[in-house]
Formats: C-alpha cells, sequence, structure tokens
C-alpha cells in the first residue's frame, strides 16, 4: 500500500484540531477506527475488492486533504478560481484557523496558488495570516490595480491584529528599561519618581516625625527627550518575509514612542530609508520590496551616515548573512561601527519559524568581533530591547533566555 507520508504527518497534527463550531465534525469521533485510518491514508488505502465507505463530512474531509495532499495534488485543486475558492471555504468550516493558516502555506507551496491570489474573490476567501502577508508582498510588483486595494485591506487586517498583540508587551519593557537606566537626579518637582525616591530613603526614617526624610531624589527621564535611538535595518531579500514584516510593526510601535528615535532601513541590493513611513505600517510593508540580492555593506555605508549620538545608539541587523557585496569592506564597517560605541545586534530571523538559514562562516566572524548573531522570536523581542537599552551583557541574556548563539 502505498503512504502519501505529507498527508499522514498532516492528519496526525489536525487530528484533533477539528472546528468545534461544527456539530457534525464532532461527530467525527464516533468513527471507528478503521475510517479513521482511511481519512488518515488517503484513497490510496482502499482497493477494489475491500473499499472502505465514509459518510457525507468524513468524505469531504477526505476530498478537501486528497487535493492538497494527495499524488495527484497538482491537479487536485485546477486552474479555475471557482474551485480554489471552494476549497479555501472548505478547509475554514472543517479546521480551525490555525490548521487552515498551515494548509493555505502548504497549498502556496505545493501547487503554485501565488498568481491566483491575484485575482480579488480569491483573495477575500482566504485566512489572513503572515504567510500570506509576506506572499502578497512578494508580488507587490505585480499585483493588478483591481487586487491591490483587497491585498491592502488583507495585510492592515494582519497588522493590526500584530500591532494590538505586541504594542503593549513592547511599550513596557522599554519604557520600564529607559526609567531604571535613565537616573535623573536632580529632577524638578513634577518630575521626581515618588515609589522609588521613597524606596531608597527608607531607611531615614524618622519616627520622630513618622516620615520619610528624603537625602536623594530620583526622577523619571525627561518627557520630550529622545533618550535612545533604535536603528533597524532589515535584509528585505525573499527569505526573510517574515522578519520583515514583524520588524516594519515593531518599528511602527517603537516609533511612537517620545523617549525614542526610531529609524528603518531596508535593503537588498539598493538602500531605501523608510523612517517616514513608520506611522502606517501597512504603507511601510507595500515600499518595501522582497527578492533580490543582498549588499549588507551598502546598507551599514548608509547606516554609518545616519548614526548620531553612538553611545545612545542601539543598532539592529536583521539578516541571514549572505553577503552579496563586499564581504570584507562589510566586516571592517562591522568593527568601526560596534567601536564607535554603538551597541551592534545581529538577529539572523525575527519570526516563529525556528531554526533560520544563514551563512554559518559570517555569524562566526561577526561573534568574533563580539557581536552574537541569533534568531529571535516575536514575544522575545521586547525584552531583547529593554537589555540592550540597559546595556546588559548580551551573552547573559542568550543563556537566560535559552537562545543559542549562532
Amino acid at each position: 500500500m502505498h503512504i502519501c507520508t505529507n498527508r499522514y504527518a498532516f492528519f496526525i497534527f489536525l487530528s484533533t484540531q477539528f472546528s468545534m463550531n461544527n456539530e457534525d465534525i464532532n461527530n467525527l469521533g464516533d468513527l471507528s477506527r478503521l475510517e479513521k485510518w482511511r481519512l488518515i491514508l488517503g484513497e490510496d488505502a482502499d482497493n477494489d475488492e475491500d473499499k472502505i465507505a465514509l459518510d457525507n463530512i468524513a468524505s469531504g474531509i477526505d476530498k478537501t486533504l486528497e487535493s492538497l495532499y494527495g499524488e495527484e495534488a497538482k491537479g487536485g485543486l485546477g486552474k479555475s478560481s471557482p474551485k480554489v475558492s471552494r476549497w479555501l471555504g472548505d478547509i475554514r468550516k472543517y479546521f480551525k484557523t490555525d490548521v487552515v493558516q498551515v494548509m493555505q502555506k502548504d497549498a502556496m507551496e505545493r501547487l503554485g496558488l501565488e498568481r491566483m491570489l491575484l485575482e480579488p474573490e480569491l483573495l477575500e476567501a482566504v485566512q489572513p495570516d503572515i504567510n500570506l502577508v509576506t506572499t502578497l508582498l512578494s508580488l507587490n510588483k505585480i499585483i493588478p490595480e483591481k487586487t491591490r486595494q483587497t491585498a491592502r485591506i488583507v495585510v492592515r487586517k494582519v497588522v493590526e491584529e500584530l500591532v494590538k498583540k505586541m504594542q503593549n508587551p513592547l511599550r513596557e519593557a522599554v519604557m520600564g528599561a529607559l526609567s531604571r537606566s535613565v537616573r535623573n537626579r536632580r529632577p524638578k518637582f513634577n518630575e521626581i519618581d515618588w515609589n522609588k525616591t521613597i524606596r531608597i530613603n527608607l531607611k531615614h526614617y524618622q519616627s520622630d516625625y513618622k516620615t520619610v526624610i528624603p537625602q536623594n531624589l530620583l526622577g523619571h527621564g525627561r518627557r520630550g527627550q529622545a533618550l535612545r535611538e533604535i536603528i533597524l535595518c532589515v535584509d528585505q531579500s525573499g527569505s526573510m518575509g517574515s522578519s520583515v514584516v514583524y520588524s516594519s510593526v515593531f518599528g511602527a510601535v517603537l516609533a511612537s514612542l517620545p523617549a525614542v528615535r526610531t529609524q528603518m532601513v531596508v535593503f537588498d541590493t539598493a538602500v531605501v530609508d523608510l523612517t517616514k513611513e513608520l506611522n502606517d505600517p501597512v504603507e511601510l510593508l507595500f515600499g518595501t520590496q522582497l527578492g533580490g540580492g543582498t549588499d549588507i555593506n551598502r546598507a551599514l555605508a548608509y547606516v554609518e551616515q545616519i548614526i548620531r549620538n553612538p553611545s545612545d545608539t542601539i543598532l539592529v541587523l536583521i539578516s541571514d548573512l549572505y553577503e552579496g557585496g563586499n564581504a570584507n569592506d562589510m566586516l571592517r564597517r562591522v568593527a568601526n561601527i560596534k567601536a564607535s560605541g554603538v551597541q551592534f545586534i545581529c538577529l539572523l530571523a525575527l519570526n516563529d519559524e525556528g531554526s533560520p538559514m544563514y551563512d554559518k562562516n559570517m555569524a562566526n566572524k561577526f561573534a568574533d568581533l563580539g557581536i552574537p548573531a541569533f534568531a529571535c522570536t516575536p514575544k522575545l523581542f521586547p525584552d531583547l530591547m529593554a537589555a540592550a537599552i540597559k546595556k546588559e551583557d548580551l551573552g547573559a541574556f542568550l543563556t537566560r533566555n535559552g537562545l543559542v548563539q549562532k
């Protein structure tokens, strides 16, 4: 018997992930062991003498999976938009959102649906997620006018969900780190941090007066003053799609903080400063162009020009380090930037996708310069920024969070 391993592995993953809103799907728990194995193995488990019958719901799930994971998958959905639209509707009917997103991603990879997403009717049927956003951005320059508005709506929906999820953790981490790292020892009355002032002066408590006599005053950083400058320098080559999306979202949140001056530069073989677009991450994303080569040296040459206060600057280079430009010049530039006092952080990826592909030799050379190169998840990024603002040792940060320096 031929077993479709892709389908087998996928079905094991989603076997407990059926939509909880569909009573018929819940009844799948009543299937016999033989019927469940039939769904796992696909129609190849059938033979002419002993064909396993499935009820209407199970048969619908079987056809949906067969279209994507069966041997004839490349023709399973056909090239007709109505067929694809029905299939997209079926997977949303049968499975939970997280499984739907996995299946959509697999469909784009296995069936080549990218071009079909340029049709507005089809795009409206897709479950928006970061993989879809990455695909749309990679097709940005060829999206026809009739689909462009729909594409923007899809991208905005995903971006707004990401901002809603990530802005509070990032704001709290950054502002908390700033308040701890910037000590205002001579505050005006309206700048006094009373909680910290009382805490450090408890030893001066006067029992006769039943009060604390403060010997030292601690204040908040002065409002309106940029206490740190953060530069996000982001590789927009094709492999960095998810990292570009998350970087844009985080850049927009950082730009909304008055105590931080944020700049965002994206690059392939050219360099584009998108700082002015940080107020709208959707416009920023459509200003990127996923794909093409990589010239890190050229990007860092531009970054050198916009650094104003090296000792207060955090430079986050987000790249897989596959340099297409002059590698030796690039490494000399990296060393010069770090020697100037800039906090230099190298992220090989900023996403949830696990261990990235990257240039191991170049990562080792960065490490030799005292710049650890590592992948970071969006969830951990706020803590990373807090650690950088407080000028903590990044090696200790990596150890504390179970990250591996590449």
